[in-house]
């Protein structure tokens, strides 16, 4: 069923979210070997447009012998290609087809918390370029079983989904994904008026400021699904609680019902009644870990379920995510950590967000 619609799939990647050029250097990581046929529309696609694609392939038993077996010094290392893609690509596309979403799930977290600080300014890097606009970037997603597992679907129902969730289904997906870009800079022009942002809902009322920082709509160039407006709140703004009742995924592990607790920005408590000591070395990887990164507000109607994939879940319609760690350069955030953990909220239960302390979204829809 998907494979006629796989060169649709990489004509909007190539021609809409990243739009790929002539003489481009371009970069197409995929994770998997299941996602060939994706990757090599993707390199046809690349090629008829004049650029030029490279394509890097990695297994899912890759990271997860890395992390068992290596020393301290190896966590530490950071391969010069790894470094020499990320300062000279023009375009990155990366294309996730895991075999094995939890492969990850009982290494040891203390030695992923030294890799991801280790592996911080290779991201931040893509990051600063691409606030700089030097830098083109996408993540999408191929569908594989472990992925239909992990949200409880079969297959071919994951396939649909990814198809739905991505407007694949429609004649011209880029046309809509033009309309939602129009719908979300609109939301973000109000946005960017506000000051402060509060957030009430179940065992929640936080509030942040957002002076002089841009909310950024996202519609299909960054992310494939997308459907989210985010901003990095000011650093030492964020007070109050805030809980999370979807499952939080984070590279293989999960923490379930996450409490936090902030003032001053930083988080002064934290609890998860399952996966706390995951939750714990997170918080724990460095000086910035603690301090949030980017508050978001997800806007995909298409997207309703927990998948456990951070790529639908974060825009699902009707829910907030709060992001602890790296904030993104290009919405003025200035707080640096190995971690960006995004954490997502259900607001159709009677959540609420005020601009300005101006109701503006309630029960999951903007009332503005």
């Amino acid at each position: 069923m998907f494979n006629p619609l796989i060169k649709k799939y990489a004509d909007v990647l190539v021609d809409y979210s990243v739009k790929v050029k002539e003489n481009d250097l371009v970069i197409i990581y995929s994770r998997g070997i299941t996602a060939q046929p994706l990757v090599k529309e993707i390199y046809k696609a690349c090629l008829i447009n004049g650029a030029n694609p490279v394509v890097r392939t990695s297994m899912d038993e890759i990271a997860e012998t890395f992390i068992k077996y290596a020393n301290e010094a190896q966590l530490n290392y950071i391969d010069e290609m790894s470094k020499i893609e990320v300062e000279k690509a023009d375009v990155m596309i990366f294309i996730g087809a895991p075999s094995n979403i939890k492969s990850m799930a009982k290494a040891d977290s203390s030695k992923m918390a030294i890799r991801s600080k280790a592996t911080h300014p290779v991201l931040a890097k893509r990051l600063e370029r691409s606030a700089r606009g030097d830098m083109r970037w996408v993540i999408a997603d191929y569908p594989t079983n472990a992925l239909a597992q992990e949200a409880s679907m079969s297959l071919e129902e994951y396939t649909e989904f990814l198809v739905s969730s991505c407007y694949l289904d429609l004649d011209n997906p880029t046309q809509k994904w033009i309309e939602i870009d129009r719908e979300q800079k609109r939301l973000a022009e109000i946005l960017n008026k506000t000051s402060k942002l509060r957030i009430k809902g179940d065992k929640t009322d936080i509030t942040f400021s957002v002076e002089g920082r841009t909310w950024v709509p996202c519609s299909g160039n960054m992310n494939f699904p997308d459907g989210e407006i985010f901003t990095s709140p000011v650093e030492n703004s964020a007070s109050g609680t805030i809980y999370f009742d979807f499952p939080q995924n984070y590279h293989g592990s999960t923490s379930k019902e996450v409490y936090l607790k902030l003032e001053n920005g930083k988080v002064v408590e934290a609890h998860a009644e399952i996966g706390n000591d995951f939750l714990q070395d997170m918080l724990n990887m460095d000086s910035g870990s603690r301090f949030v990164g980017e508050i978001a507000i997800g806007t995909n109607e298409r997207i309703q379920d927990v998948t456990g994939n951070i790529l639908f879940d974060e825009k699902i319609g009707g829910s907030i995510h709060m992001a602890l760690g790296a904030s993104y350069p290009e919405a003025g955030g200035k707080n640096q950590s190995g971690l960006h953990w995004d954490m997502i909220k259900n607001m159709k239960n009677g959540g609420e967000i005020y601009a300005d302390d101006k109701l503006i979204y309630q029960n999951g829809k903007f009332v503005i």
